[in-house]
């Protein structure tokens, strides 16, 4: 698979994405935000949406990351927040930061260099950030989030796994 990142905000291209086999898709239609993929071929694998945060010119968020139904769990999503993550430290932003809500997005992301701020947006969402601290207490503090909340048994099943595991390594 190949990462192409696709432009820069405020001047992103618009993406149709499938919405049967991408979550989010309605959100990649929007041309202010920057955008990344992961193809195979012409096909779409992956894709990111991104801006610079509106108080801090030196920080780019992501705001949508998603992976097509048939992928996931491969690793593209964190492939891609890598790559989207390295672009934009080339681009000269000194922070990139992504918001999630649920444990396997979580993991992804401290797969990607990313690591728990210890803030959670008002849609209680962790935020996370690169670079940062990957303390184990750290990485822990944001499975200790969503242990506290409703969960499917799937994620339960994982946040049980993570129980006292050390962060990964970037890239692993």
């Amino acid at each position: 698979m190949k990462a192409e990142l696709l432009g820069w905000p405020p001047d992103g291209p618009k993406l149709e994405l499938d919405y049967r086999r991408f979550s989010y898709a309605g959100k990649f239609v929007m041309t202010n935000t920057g955008k990344a993929v992961l193809r195979e071929g012409e096909e779409i694998r992956a894709a990111a949406a991104f801006n610079e945060d509106r108080t801090d010119s030196t920080c780019l968020w992501i705001r949508y990351i998603t992976a097509h139904t048939d992928y996931r769990g491969e690793g593209i999503g964190t492939r891609l927040l890598q790559f989207v993550r390295e672009r934009a430290r080339k681009r000269g932003y000194e922070r990139v930061r992504i918001a999630v809500n649920n444990p396997f997005a979580y993991e992804a992301c401290y797969r990607a260099g990313f690591s728990y701020t210890g803030r959670e947006t008002g849609l209680a969402e962790l935020v996370l950030e690169a670079p940062g601290e990957r303390s184990k207490e750290r990485y822990q503090r944001g499975f200790d989030a969503f242990r506290g909340r409703d969960a499917s048994d799937d994620e339960r099943s994982f946040l049980d796994r993570k129980r006292d595991a050390d962060p990964p390594t970037a890239g692993e």
